[in-house]
C-alpha cells in the first residue's frame, strides 16, 4: 500500500513525484480501458465535528482545508492526524459549500445562500483571523462555488438574476471582489441553476478557462469561458434533468480539453441513470459515459496517476474510471460529497458527520 503522506525517505518521495508527473504527461498517449491491479481505498480521519463537510481544497499530502455546515472551517497540517477548527467567529449560521486554499496560511471560504448569506471570507493566518470580503446585496442571488485561476484570480457563481448566471470576480486573491458584467453570458433556462454540493459547479484549468455546472431546467448543460468570465459559450449534456433535483452537479477538467462531469438525481429514492459524461473538446460538446456512475455522484476529481483516472463519490459510493471518464466501477460504499486532490497527489474527500479520508492505493 502506497500512503503517499507516510513516505519516510525524501528521496523516495522525490523519486515517486517524478514517476507521477511522467506518467500525467503520458496522457495524451493511448491507455488501456483497465490500468492493471489497482486497488483504491479510503483512510479516514477523526475531524472531531458533526459537520458536513461539502467544501475541500487539499494543498499537498499534509496540508488541507475543509469547510461546511454550521460555520464550520478545519485545517490539517500534518496530514490529517490532527484537524484544528478555525471556523470564522460569528458564522454558526452559515454553510461554506466551497473552500480555495493557496497554501497552509492563506485561504477563501464562499458561504451559500440567498441574499446576505452568500460571503465570502479570507484568511491569511492559518485561520486565527478572518475578513469577510464580500457580502452579497443582490436579495435574488445564491452564490454555489467558488474557483481560482492563481493565487490572484478568482471567480464565485450565482443562481441567475435578471435571467443570467451572475459572475463575482477578484484580481487580488479574494481581497476584493466585484459583478462581471453580464452581456457575455447566455441566457439561463427557466429554473435552471448550479447546485452548492461539493464545490465543483465551477471549475477551471490553466490560466483563463472556466467551467460552470447547471440542472434544475428541461436540460442539464455547461458554459464554458476561455476569458477568465466575460463571454462564455454553452452546451447541453446528456445528464438527465427535466427537475430540479437533476443535473451536472460537479465538473472535473485534466486540461482545457479533456472533462468529465458527474450528477443524476441527489433525492435518495430515485435512480439516476447516465449519471457520467465526457469531453474532449472544452465542453463544445459532451458524450455519455459508456457505463455511468451507478447512482447520483456530488463529486469528481483526475487522479495525477495513471493517465485518464479519476474518481467520482456521492453519498452512496465512490468510483473509479481508468478511460477518461466513458465507464466507471465503484470501490467504496461509503458516503462523500466531495473529492480534490493536490499536486503533490495526494487526494482526499469529505462528507456528512464530519467524514474526511485520504486516498490510498494498494
Amino acid at each position: 500500500m502506497i500512503l503517499w503522506s507516510s513516505l519516510p525517505d525524501m528521496n523516495l518521495r522525490i523519486a515517486l513525484s517524478a514517476l507521477s508527473a511522467t506518467l500525467v504527461l503520458a496522457a495524451a498517449a493511448p491507455f488501456p480501458a483497465h490500468a492493471g491491479p489497482l486497488r483504491l481505498g479510503w483512510e479516514l480521519k477523526e475531524t472531531g465535528v458533526t459537520a458536513r463537510l461539502r467544501g475541500l481544497s487539499p494543498v499537498s499530502r499534509d496540508v488541507v482545508w475543509a469547510s461546511g455546515s454550521g460555520g464550520t472551517v478545519l485545517r490539517t497540517v500534518d496530514g490529517g492526524r490532527t484537524w484544528q477548527n478555525v471556523s470564522p467567529p460569528g458564522t454558526a449560521a452559515l454553510q461554506f459549500r466551497d473552500i480555495e486554499a493557496f497554501d497552509a496560511r492563506r485561504a477563501v471560504a464562499l458561504s451559500i445562500g440567498e441574499g446576505t448569506d452568500s460571503r465570502v471570507y479570507r484568511t491569511e493566518d492559518g485561520g486565527q483571523t478572518w475578513a469577510e470580503t464580500f457580502r452579497n446585496d443582490e436579495p435574488r442571488a445564491f452564490y454555489d462555488c467558488l474557483a481560482f485561476f492563481d493565487r490572484s484570480h478568482g471567480l464565485a457563481m450565482s443562481d441567475p438574476v435578471d435571467g443570467k448566471f451572475r459572475i463575482l470576480a477578484t484580481e487580488d486573491g479574494g481581497r476584493s471582489w466585484r459583478v462581471l458584467p453580464s452581456d457575455g453570458m447566455p441566457e439561463a433556462l427557466p429554473g435552471e441553476a448550479g447546485f452548492a454540493a461539493s464545490g465543483q459547479c465551477l471549475v477551471t484549468a490553466g490560466g483563463r478557462d472556466v467551467w460552470l455546472a447547471a440542472g434544475g431546467a428541461e436540460r442539464s448543460r455547461v458554459f464554458h469561458s476561455a476569458d477568465r468570465g466575460r463571454t462564455w459559450t454553452v452546451a447541453d449534456t446528456p445528464i438527465p434533468a427535466g427537475d430540479p433535483a437533476r443535473g451536472v452537479f460537479a465538473l472535473a477538467f485534466r486540461d482545457r480539453h479533456r472533462g468529465i462531469a458527474v450528477g443524476g438525481d441527489f433525492r435518495p429514492d430515485q435512480q439516476s441513470p447516465s449519471a457520467g459524461a465526457v469531453t474532449r473538446d472544452g465542453g463544445a460538446t459532451w458524450q455519455p459515459a459508456a457505463v455511468p456512475p451507478p447512482a447520483y455522484r456530488s463529486g469528481v476529481t483526475w487522479l495525477p496517476y495513471p493517465p485518464f483516472a479519476a474518481v467520482a463519490v456521492g453519498p452512496s459510493g465512490s468510483d473509479v474510471t481508468y478511460s477518461g471518464g466513458r465507464s466507471w466501477e465503484t470501490f467504496d460504499g461509503g458516503s462523500f460529497d466531495t473529492v480534490s486532490c493536490a499536486r503533490d497527489g495526494a487526494c482526499w474527500a469529505s462528507g456528512e458527520q464530519g467524514r474526511v479520508a485520504r486516498l490510498t492505493m494498494t
